[in-house]
């Protein structure tokens, strides 16, 4: 008896604190805005929301989990109410209390059986992993979400812990902001032998407003197939979101 191919919708957005930026410029002249409330962010978040709602597991990363810049709004949990999530899920990052506490998310459609954060290694504090295992109506299909350190050395050692969390056997993706591109990450493939593949064309997310670079990624296990693997014109944050539709066989 054939198996059921189960077809799920996946994004992975560095949304940036839900701040608009246009040019290089911004980093400069609305750097205060990860300090201080700045007018227009809950719209932002809600033009995020609106796009959210095809999804059916989101890997968000540079959200804010509540404090002053953000008028004490949890990022997370309002992007999961406003796009009709019931299972949503935060790591803080960086707890800077009361100005800022950075945090890596998920939001998904199929309840998590299991989720764990993972302190990634690196030589200044504050990049994690976490990891999602979804229920037997999910193939029991596991999820990586991660926000790489921007220094090579520390990339390696990051993927390298990744690698080991991902079982000999079983469905996995590796969701986020790598901050490298793909040729970096099939070196580290072929180095490593991790059962991680990288897609053969990797779209240009970053930056948002002139797309030069492939810096967020969807990494899968061969149980997977990666399919419409494309960048969205939804120049909010500097980074582009990144979709996929993943095909994963279930058995009868």
């Amino acid at each position: 008896m054939p198996g059921t191919d189960l077809r799920l919708r996946v994004l992975s957005y560095n949304i940036q604190v839900g701040l608009q930026t246009g040019h290089y410029g911004h980093y400069v002249t609305r750097a205060w805005r990860h300090a201080l409330p700045a007018p227009g962010m809950h719209r932002n978040l809600d033009r995020i929301a609106e796009l959210l709602r095809d999804y059916d597991f989101v890997a968000i990363q540079e959200a804010d989990a509540g404090s002053l810049r953000t008028q004490f709004t949890n990022q997370v949990e309002y992007l999961a109410r406003k796009a009709g999530f019931a299972h949503w899920g935060l790591s803080v990052t960086r707890d800077l209390r009361p100005v800022a506490r950075h945090a890596l998310a998920f939001l998904s459609r199929y309840a998590p059986a299991q989720v764990d954060e993972h302190v990634l290694p690196s030589t200044l504090p504050g990049r994690r992993a976490m990891r999602i295992v979804l229920g037997a109506d999910a193939g029991g299909l596991q999820l990586l979400v991660a926000h790489l350190s921007l220094s090579r050395g520390a990339q390696h050692a990051q993927l390298d812990y990744l690698n080991r969390l991902v079982p000999a056997q079983g469905p996995v993706l590796l969701l986020g902001d790598l901050n490298c591109d793909a040729a970096a990450l099939r070196l580290h493939a072929q180095a490593s032998g991790g059962r991680l593949r990288v897609a053969d064309e990797t779209p240009l997310t970053f930056p948002s407003w002139q797309p030069r670079r492939s810096l967020d990624h969807i990494l899968h296990t061969p149980e997977l197939t990666l399919h419409r693997l494309h960048a969205l014109p939804h120049p909010i944050s500097d980074h582009l979101p990144l979709a996929a539709e993943v095909g994963l066989l279930l058995p009868p």
